[in-house]
This record gives structure tokens, sequence and C-alpha cells, in this order.
């Protein structure tokens, strides 16, 4: 199976907000799989469909198979079709995050601690994770994706306009490979 380009800022794809997924059939499917090599070959621990170029609300994730930067090998990929946060705790948490979309930049992002978080599955049936911790980043991080929202609205303009320069000088400096 291909992997899909992954779409980095300043694509204008990215601040899109996706369209529901009207059911999850097998094409919905090939697209989750093919997110889920896409996000493994990054590699990363979560992908939304703006990143790869499309407009549907659908995320893929797997916070376990990696840990301190080090694939474990043990695979446990969620796929959430419409993603809904249906409940947030009032605890804050704060963690670093990066993006697959803004290479090479990370910062310390404030959440909810906890969510629950309502989808359709793989097989189109109706779920519900509670996700604490690094999963519950990891879920609003891809679920803000399918909004049009990156991490970085989260900063200062400052900070922000200073992590899109960096990006930009990466991205040229990849071009003249």
């Amino acid at each position: 199976m291909s992997v899909y380009d992954i779409i980095t800022v300043p694509d204008p794809i990215l601040k899109t907000p996706a369209s529901p997924v009207a059911r999850v059939d097998d094409a919905v499917r090939r697209q989750m799989d093919r997110m889920l090599e896409t996000m493994y070959a990054a590699p990363g621990i979560g992908l939304a469909a703006n990143q790869v170029n499309l407009l549907n609300r659908v995320i893929v994730l797997d916070c376990e198979w990696r840990s301190n930067g080090e694939e474990s090998g043990e695979r446990r990929p969620v796929c959430m079709a419409n993603p809904e946060i249906v409940w947030a705790s009032d605890q804050i948490s704060v963690m670093e995050e990066g993006c697959l979309s803004i290479p090479g930049q990370f910062a310390e992002i404030e959440r909810p601690a906890t969510v629950r978080v309502k989808y359709l599955d793989y097989k189109g049936e109706e779920a519900e994770l509670e996700a604490k911790d690094l999963v519950s980043h990891c879920v609003q991080h891809e679920i803000d994706h399918l909004n049009g929202v990156l991490f970085i609205d989260y900063l200062s303009r400052l900070k922000r306009d200073m992590m899109l320069r960096r990006v930009e000088k990466i991205m040229k400096g990849q071009e003249a490979l």
C-alpha cells in the first residue's frame, strides 16, 4: 500500500474544516488503512485527513507504538470517523506537541487532561473513548485539524510566525536536495 503525501504549512487545506463522513464503507476503511501506513512511516502518532489532502472527518492515532521516540513494535491503532468531543475535564494538562504538517516545530500546549470522544469506528459502529494524558492531547490535536485549527494557533502571534519562518527554511532546504 502506498502512503499519502503529507501536506505542510502554509497549505490552505490545513485551515479548511472537513465534512462529515456519511458512513464508514470500504473506501473510508482503505483511507484509514493508508492514513495509518502514512502515519507510521512519517513517523507520527496521529494523522487527520486534512493533512493528506482529504477533507472528510477521519483521524487515525496510535500513541503506544512509539515510546521515548523509539518504535515499540506493538501497534494499537484507533481509527475514527466523525469524532466529536462530548465531554472534557476541568483539569488541565500541558504537553509538548509537534505536527507532521509543521515539521521540526514543537511547543507546550494546554488542553483538558481527559476527554470523552464519540465516533464511528473502523467497522462503522458507534463507539466512545475516554482519553487521558498523551492520548487526550493527540485526539484533541487531530480533531482540531478537522476543524482547520493547528497547534500553533494556540501560541502568540510572535511564536507562531517564528515557527512558520523556520518551517519555510526547512522546506526550502529540502527542495534544494
